[in-house]
């Protein structure tokens, strides 16, 4: 049976989502009773928010525990990218040896291929690394907060690398979550709880998720569309490029003196860090592919604030109204962004050809 050739934006939303043809999945969960989807979602869902939290919490632990006292969070972020590295390999090793067993797709390292990703490899690397730098100077509780303005820098390179406008609405979401940020910004600093160094590494953060948005999409046609295939080329190029950094900023000679070296705990806490980073983003594929990219957001939102109220009360923290305000800020503004781009994207598909009345309605 012949098909007709995949468009570019049909490749990523396969790669995402994992499924061979996106009408046939459609197809197949209509043919599933609702109790049986409604059940798989509940599943799926929640096991997001325990990996994801789980994560948070554990690298938390390993990055500034006062009993593990380890000062080395380039290395913790090396070992999980190492760890994710062998992941893949062993998967894609298992799928040719058992092909009915395990799907994954075959990985084999390419130098061309590695050295056309590795510009977004440098974006990868300074984005979990900033995300854990930031975790490491900044309370659990603040944390979400901290790393907020990915939304911002969205709205703003989109415009100024893709030169997309964004409508009035959605920029007023935007002006929701940074007032949001500002105030617990603020609150954190009047609990003299605030890390400067810790919110610039949070808004570096920021910066290289919605840089690392882009590149993706441009070098995913590089790897065939398969997105884990793209994860295995930016956990080796990240693997090589941390080494010189662990000389450079003498982790590896801190490791050395670490008390807790030999320690088979500490290792496997360590692995168990870098199995959840693998996990993550399996079943953050899994969430789309049963709910969709809109659900998904709406479902890392609540996720946040779960974990904060988790945080404050595993931590015994006592925050401020005002504290809680900027939460809700943060949260309600990236919801509300969510649904406004939800439902404009909605309307462009009914109505390919707005009129040019509705177009001068964009603003910046």
């Amino acid at each position: 049976m012949n098909r007709a050739p995949l468009k570019r934006s049909k490749i990523l939303h396969m790669a995402l989502m994992g499924a061979s043809d996106p009408s046939s999945d459609a197809e197949a969960s209509e043919e599933k009773p609702f109790l049986l989807r409604a059940l798989q979602i509940a599943l799926v869902v929640s096991l997001y928010w325990v990996t994801s939290i789980s994560m948070v919490f554990l690298n938390k632990y390993l990055l500034d525990s006062p009993s593990l006292q380890l000062n080395t969070p380039i290395f913790v972020t090396f070992y999980q990218c190492l760890v994710t590295t062998l992941l893949c390999k062993g998967l894609s090793t298992l799928a040719a040896c058992c092909p009915g067993a395990v799907d994954f797709p075959t990985l084999r390292l390419d130098l061309r291929v590695a050295r056309s990703i590795l510009p977004l490899s440098v974006v990868f690397i300074g984005m979990i690394t900033f995300n854990n730098l930031c975790l490491k100077y900044v309370g659990v509780a603040f944390y979400n907060v901290g790393r907020s303005l990915t939304t911002v820098f969205n709205v703003l390179l989109s415009y100024l690398l893709l030169k997309q406008t964004t409508s009035f609405y959605a920029l007023l979401t935007c002006s929701i979550i940074i007032g949001g940020f500002w105030l617990g910004v603020d609150q954190e600093e009047a609990e003299g709880t605030l890390s400067w160094t810790g919110t610039l590494f949070g808004i570096l953060a920021s910066l290289c998720v919605s840089l690392n948005a882009i590149y993706t999409k441009k070098v995913l046609p590089a790897v065939d569309g398969s997105i884990w295939r793209l994860t295995f080329y930016n956990n080796v190029n990240a693997c090589v490029l941390f080494l010189p950094l662990l000389l450079l900023l003498g982790e590896l000679q801190a490791l050395c003196h670490f008390a807790q070296l030999g320690s088979a705990h500490f290792w496997g806490m360590m692995t168990l860090g870098g199995l959840f980073g693998f996990a993550i983003g399996y079943v953050t594929g899994l969430q789309i592919k049963f709910t969709s990219p809109l659900t998904h957001n709406v479902s890392g939102t609540a996720k946040a604030c779960a974990q904060t109220v988790l945080a404050v009360l595993y931590y015994e923290e006592t925050k401020s109204f005002l504290w809680w305000t900027s939460n809700m800020m943060v949260l309600g503004g990236s919801s509300a962004y969510t649904w406004v781009r939800g439902w404009e994207m909605k309307k462009i598909q009914e109505d390919p050809s707005p009129k040019e009345d509705e177009k001068s309605s964009l603003g910046v």
